[in-house]
């Protein structure tokens, strides 16, 4: 096996984060929590199912009311945003003012609804909820921190549920994801392909 010396190849500077200098493709969520007497959105895309059981977890800072709100309170929601939904997603990072909590500025600006089993909010119209009770933090990776849930309470638009007899590619197409690019930037997905498994492989 050879060495990797391709001149196509350019070696990043690892004394600086390296991702603002790549596209790397994400999920976008909006993670909701309560805060005080209101509540908290805060858009995500470091995020990501912890293994194939019931876990979701989130990059965060212990800086930002998020992480510090899901320690006090032991809980949070996660709302997938359909493509349509980008603004809506936009608009839940918009910083707080001296006049103005951002808990003001959110509840009366975006669609919310409540969460079914716990006081945090979710974006309406979102395809997928997610209602997860803190599991742990992981402090550590620099000044950020991996915030863990189990998820208590789930729920998916019908059009987004995976069914055998339905044609996924067809489905995805009139159903499509939201993908974040960071840095900055956001895709539509909607379209797909099989992925080519070996023979017999299993997950």
């Amino acid at each position: 096996m050879n060495i990797l010396q391709d001149k196509k190849y350019v070696s990043l500077d690892i004394q600086n984060p390296i991702w603002d200098r790549i596209f790397t493709v994400a999920p976008l969520v909006v993670v909701g929590t309560k805060e005080k007497d209101g509540y908290d959105l805060a858009p995500k895309h470091m995020a990501t199912p912890l293994g194939f059981d019931n876990y979701f977890g989130f990059v965060c800072t212990p800086r930002h009311c998020t992480y510090q709100n899901v320690k006090k309170t032991g809980e949070f929601t996660v709302s997938f945003p359909t493509p349509d939904q980008v603004t809506t997603t936009s608009l839940s990072a918009s910083p707080r003012s001296d006049a103005l909590t951002k808990s003001q500025q959110i509840v009366e600006a975006l669609p919310l609804i409540k969460a079914a089993s716990m006081d945090a909010p979710l974006v309406k119209n979102a395809y997928l909820y997610l209602e997860c009770e803190l599991f742990k933090i992981i402090d550590g990776f620099g000044e950020n921190s991996i915030i863990t849930g189990s998820i208590k309470h789930a729920c998916v638009r019908n059009e987004y549920l995976r069914v055998s007899e339905k044609d996924e590619q067809a489905q995805l197409k009139n159903n499509p994801l939201l993908a974040y690019i960071s840095y900055g930037r956001f895709a539509k997905i909607d379209e797909t392909y099989n992925f080519p498994f070996p023979k017999d492989f299993k997950r």
